[in-house]
């Protein structure tokens, strides 16, 4: 069975996220652990911890379904040093706190180097972000998310973050996660069956299946190739219903959390249910 969920709210706590993902359905979630948009954050306290796991137990769900994402003001391709120290640190704490909730995934996106360094330039500082951060921790598996290609961001295609891998030194905990509707915006067309299963195969080819650790199922408000990260609702989009369904009746992605981050709350529930049903046919 495919672990299938939503990107699901903190809002007065952490522990209440799981009952939110539970009540649509969801035996998967995405989450953040913190403000998103805020540096600092304060500690996680010990009961705070324990209300959150005991949560997560009482869902049924696994640590492993489980994809947190870091802040958006992280960039660990930053040109200018000071403020790339500042995203490593706040990448480290961002480790710390996935491992305090025994939790395992870590997504981020790779970055932007703001016109500022060539590509392979600036992918090496994000190699060397991510080696130093995990360098400092024991566990917790850092989750490269695709792109759309929008402007300077790093990791639309995936020969860039197969290349990103190659520089990366801990490579044991490394994976990567695929988002539907960036893939599409960026080049890769995913609106039939076919050809999502000839992009699937170029991602196996350069990068391997092996270290695909979570997907992000989102349909794109504009045509393939358009380069701009505008989620749409599934089936409302330019990949459709068929791609979607497809993936969650393929058993290559049934290890794995997969997440809506579709913009219409009030969908959830109906898209979640169609695509169990879909992945049943």
């Amino acid at each position: 069975m495919h672990a299938i969920g939503f990107h699901t709210s903190i809002a007065q706590g952490l522990h209440l996220a799981p009952a939110r993902a539970r009540a649509l359905g969801a035996d998967a979630m995405g989450m953040f652990t913190k403000n998103q948009r805020q540096w600092k954050t304060k500690d996680l306290e010990k009961d705070e911890i324990a209300r959150f796991t005991s949560a997560l137990a009482g869902a049924d769900m696994e640590p492993g379904h489980v994809l947190v994402h870091d802040s958006y003001l992280i960039n660990l391709s930053h040109p200018d040093a000071t403020k790339r120290r500042q995203s490593i640190e706040a990448f480290l704490v961002e480790i710390q706190r996935v491992d305090a909730l025994g939790l395992h995934l870590l997504n981020f996106h790779p970055g932007s180097h703001l016109g500022l360094l060539g590509e392979q330039e600036a992918l090496t500082l994000v190699a060397d972000s991510l080696d130093e951060a995990l360098s400092r921790s024991e566990r917790v598996t850092a989750v490269i998310e695709n792109t759309a290609g929008q402007g300077s961001n790093l990791g639309s295609s995936f020969e860039s973050l197969a290349s990103l891998y190659e520089k990366i030194r801990h490579k044991d905990r490394i994976g990567f996660c695929l988002d539907t509707c960036h893939c599409h915006a960026a080049g890769y067309d995913l609106s039939s069956v076919e050809r999502f299963e000839q992009v699937i195969a170029r991602f196996d080819q350069l990068i391997g299946l092996s270290l695909l650790s979570g997907m992000h199922l989102n349909d794109a408000k504009y045509p393939m190739g358009s380069r701009l990260d505008r989620h749409a609702s599934l089936g409302a989009g330019t990949i459709g219903w068929e791609t979607f369904e497809h993936i969650c009746g393929d058993e290559r992605f049934s290890g794995i959390p997969l997440i809506l981050e579709t913009p219409d709350p009030t969908f959830w529930k109906e898209e979640i249910n169609r695509l169990r049903k879909g992945g049943q046919r």
